[in-house]
């Protein structure tokens, strides 16, 4: 598979702290990598780095052949780069198909039947949006604004979707949705990273995995093989996982 987004010696701080310390890693088309790791192990902050939030010390972020050194995150968005954020980021006193339609701001010239086709699209993937998709977002559950998220992203038709967190807070049957969603995507194709807390899910659906603590990659391989990783199992598949998620969730 070709590469589509490769990452060299990425370094990245906060005045003199250092966030992450050359990082580097490879995400070829079609493949779904996952990050994982404890609080503050700077997986949030690879992700903002990727979208241009914040500047890089050193290295070099190639997508789809360019340096995106020098360009700002509305730019990437152009090139294919979107990301589902942690905290949502929906408007709520917009509707959940506004939000959609909003995801797609940069495709608003194809005309109606391409847009309607693609709302159609992911309420094929989402099916509880189109039950929603007049009610105002602010007064979806957590489960459902993050499917509006999600939908939102998709509906930009990016090369590389990535998550930051997409179980957090949520109950067990709504994240279980989540993440058969982030399967159907990744069977059609879809290329991803994955920054996730709870290992077993993070796993469960990547290719590849990266396993990173204070701002450096300590582990990586294959899906399956971090699984049997005896360090991964213990800090982070194991009944005494020390990072298990403990917020309390959203239906």
């Amino acid at each position: 598979m070709t590469k589509l987004l490769e990452v060299s010696g990425l370094t990245v701080g906060y005045g003199d702290a250092v966030a992450l310390d050359t990082i580097s890693f490879d995400v070829a088309r079609g493949e779904f990598v996952t990050f994982i790791g404890p609080n503050g192990a700077g997986k949030t902050t690879l992700l903002n780095s990727l979208m241009g939030v914040l500047r890089q010390k050193a290295g070099a972020v190639m997508f789809d052949g360019e340096d995106l050194a020098d360009l700002k995150p509305e730019a990437r968005v152009a090139r294919g780069i979107v990301i589902v954020p942690e905290r949502r980021e929906l408007f709520p006193g917009l509707s959940v198909e506004d939000h959609l339609r909003l995801g797609a701001f940069l495709r608003r010239n194809e005309g109606r039947e391409k847009m309607a086709a693609a709302l159609e699209r992911i309420y094929v993937l989402l099916p509880k949006l189109k039950e929603r998709r007049r009610q105002l977002a602010g007064t979806l559950s957590g489960g459902e604004q993050q499917m509006v998220a999600v939908g939102r992203a998709l509906m930009a038709e990016p090369k590389l979707l990535m998550l930051d967190e997409p179980s957090t807070g949520l109950a067990p049957r709504i994240t279980e949705e989540i993440f058969e969603a982030i399967d159907q995507l990744k069977a059609h194709g879809m290329t991803g990273i994955l920054v996730e807390q709870n290992a077993h899910l993070a796993l469960s659906v990547a290719d590849r995995g990266f396993v990173l603590e204070v701002g450096n990659v300590v582990a990586s391989g294959g899906a399956d093989d971090l699984k049997q990783d005896p360090r991964v199992l213990a800090a982070y598949l194991g009944a005494g996982d020390r990072y298990r998620e403990t917020t309390t969730p959203e239906s």
